[in-house]
């Protein structure tokens, strides 16, 4: 497998020592502004009616519409007024003590490349339109800011307490792939969904995930595959409920009580889950070559 050129562990050349570097914005191609477009265009027809209320929001507020890939600068203005937080970029995945300590001072960091135009429908690492398009509309909403400031203050103590798997299981769960419960419906929040054609549809229309109700220790538990769609959706009654059990929860004793139980597997429904939908399980059967 090629090796990915924006997974790093050390800060190159030219970058500060909190891994962030110039965006660079005059750099950008046609071609790259062009590849924004493709893909904003295409989740713009998908996203009504699929979104939650608190993305859309976010995707007006902060003038995302405007043809081509945001400067971080006039983003981060915008976004500022609005909740405080910014867009810094960064060259790749960075560090998890960097990542937190960006997250609990409001700084999101973002890959300042984009992908090519023959990798619309899948790219394994994130790039610029994925962490901006995806996660910085939900940051404009300030019960989902705040439950991120909350995250990344968790992350630097979980490094502290060995639980970090756990904690990236919440954040797979909810930043990435989180479903909301709101009055006209079930929507999706989560950026690995709302960046994606394929899982806007998927999430929310696929007979074959399960659909459950959020639990805290529930989903710290449960196991995940990062390559391909998810098998479980955990979904959230608000922001508010999201934002309040995270700061109200000590999560040393939590880390205790679920460091001797077995991690639960990707498809199972527990007894005391609040399950919104028993998924078929089918796309998962046809993906691993299982008849029936």
């Amino acid at each position: 497998m090629e090796k990915d050129t924006h997974v790093l562990d050390r800060p190159p050349e030219g970058a500060a020592a909190d891994w962030t570097i110039p965006q660079d914005w005059g750099r950008y191609t046609a071609h790259e502004h062009a590849v924004w477009d493709t893909l904003y265009a295409r989740q713009a027809k998908l996203l009504p009616g699929r979104a939650s209320a608190a993305f859309l929001r976010g995707l007006d507020a902060l003038q995302l519409s405007t043809s081509g890939i945001p400067n971080f600068e006039e983003l981060s203005e915008r976004l500022m007024k609005l909740t405080g937080w910014q867009v810094v970029a960064v060259p790749g995945l960075v560090p998890d003590d960097v990542f937190f300590d960006h997250m609990a001072n409001r700084r999101f960091v973002a890959g300042n490349f984009i992908r090519r135009a023959d990798q619309l429908d899948y790219l394994q690492e994130p790039d610029v339109f994925h962490d901006v398009f995806g996660h910085v509309p939900m940051l404009a909403d300030p019960a989902f800011a705040d439950y991120c400031v909350a995250y990344g203050e968790g992350g630097k103590r979980a490094l502290q307490l060995g639980g970090l798997g756990y904690l990236s299981r919440l954040y797979w769960y909810t930043v990435e792939f989180g479903l909301i419960q709101q009055d006209d419906g079930l929507r999706i929040y989560g950026a690995g969904i709302v960046s994606s054609a394929s899982e806007s549809h998927f999430a929310l229309e696929d007979a074959s995930p399960n659909r459950l109700g959020f639990d805290l220790q529930r989903v710290m538990r449960t196991e995940y595959r990062i390559d391909d769609f998810q098998q479980n959706y955990f979904v959230i009654p608000s922001f508010d409920a999201l934002l309040r059990v995270t700061v109200e929860t000590d999560f040393a004793p939590l880390y205790d009580a679920i460091k001797p139980l077995p991690d639960i597997k990707i498809a199972d429904i527990l007894p005391d889950d609040v399950v919104i939908t028993r998924g078929t399980q089918a796309y998962a059967r046809r993906r691993d070559g299982v008849v029936g």
